[in-house]
């Protein structure tokens, strides 16, 4: 009887101990799970540390790898002071946030470079000047085909583009016509975005004036444009992001029309797909999905190339993990999401959860070809 007792006081303990260690292992209770495959880094980039001043509207980010993440913000803006003091027995609510784009900014630091832990490499003050007179960066991007890492920025208020060297230290190219609209071939109608074909031809979408696509050869020159104001098949109400998936098709975020349509790299409409509330930032992956940011909703949308939905989550909010408008996205060969915020006033990062499916990540942009050691 006593051995029969002993036996059963071990087996309680053993199954006492078992249970005690149980809640490591289980699934934590409630939660909303805002982040969706992804968990937020918390406090990462780190601050610039400019006294008076915070982040400003962040219009693109483009991870060049790992280490080495491009942030463009439309300048900095005033930091706004502490909430006063409240009466005696009042409830201090969460203060709504402010967007970002509801103050006048300064044109500094408006070109910065991040490394893997938010640690500031590179700002690129020199070229600061170049945004004076508009809002600042619309987005930043490099050609997946291009050995040197050129990085072009889109400045759609001061209707140009420019190409820079990997280091910033030289422009090398601009395109349109500084704070000069038009229609014509040397001429922008405040342009949102780039994209390239593998031999450096290039397409511009422009974009909130313009409803138009505007194709490049590799030097720059004018090849030709498409697109009128409308609804209908080929036309467009804000063409307002672009990219080329691998059978050479462009793919147009046509941003006020809640649709993304697709063409071929001569302008023919071959198909669109409606009824996405309103396509911001889009990026073809390497797999060959296309993810979608969606202003309006604040969520992250992927679809196969037959239109159809894969995956979507996010969640509006100014907390850590929640979206206020991401206005561009990156993501690096490591999987880690970068999200631009134009009225959250902040960029984003994200690494995939520990365990997840992988298939539910957005999966990394068109690699980009290996940088030619020379031009570092």
């Amino acid at each position: 009887m006593r051995t029969h007792t002993r036996l059963w006081t071990l087996a309680f303990g053993f199954s006492l101990l078992g249970v005690l260690s149980v809640p490591a292992l289980v699934q934590e209770k409630g939660g909303e799970d805002l982040t969706g495959p992804y968990d937020v880094v918390p406090n990462w980039p780190k601050p610039l540390g400019h006294a008076g001043w915070m982040w400003g509207s962040q219009g693109g980010v483009f991870a060049e790898n790992p280490n080495r993440i491009f942030v463009v913000q439309r300048g900095e803006l005033p930091e706004l002071p502490p909430p006063g003091p409240l009466a005696p027995g009042l409830f201090q609510f969460p203060a709504m946030p402010v967007a970002a784009t509801g103050r006048v900014p300064r044109m500094q630091n408006c070109i910065l470079v991040f490394d893997r832990a938010g640690n500031l490499l590179e700002s690129w003050t020199e070229h600061d000047h170049l945004f004076e007179g508009g809002r600042g960066p619309h987005k930043v991007k490099i050609s997946p085909y291009d050995p040197e890492h050129h990085v072009w920025v889109i400045d759609d208020e001061r209707q140009q583009v420019f190409k820079f060297t990997n280091d910033g230290k030289t422009l090398v190219m601009t395109l349109g016509v500084a704070g000069v609209k038009g229609e014509d071939e040397a001429h922008f109608g405040r342009p949102t975005d780039i994209a390239w074909l593998p031999d450096g031809t290039f397409f511009i979408s422009d974009g909130y004036v313009n409803t138009r696509v505007v194709k490049f050869d590799k030097t720059g020159k004018f090849l030709k444009a498409w697109g009128t104001p409308g609804k209908g098949p080929g036309q467009f109400r804000l063409p307002h992001a672009i990219d080329i998936d691998k059978q050479r098709r462009i793919y147009v975020a046509d941003r006020s029309n809640s649709r993304v349509q697709i063409f071929d790299e001569e302008g023919k409409y071959l198909d669109e797909w409606p009824d996405i509330r309103s396509p911001y930032h889009i990026m073809m992956t390497d797999d060959q999905h296309l993810a979608v940011s969606d202003g309006v909703t604040n969520r992250f949308l992927t679809y196969d190339l037959g239109g159809h939905l894969i995956t979507g989550w996010g969640s509006y909010g100014s907390f850590p993990g929640g979206f206020w408008s991401v206005h561009q996205f990156s993501v690096d060969d490591e999987g880690n999401l970068y999200a631009a915020e134009t009225f959250g006033g902040r960029t984003q990062k994200f690494t995939p959860k520990k365990g997840v499916d992988r298939k539910l990540l957005i999966g990394s942009q068109t690699k980009l070809m290996p940088m030619a050691r020379a031009s570092r």
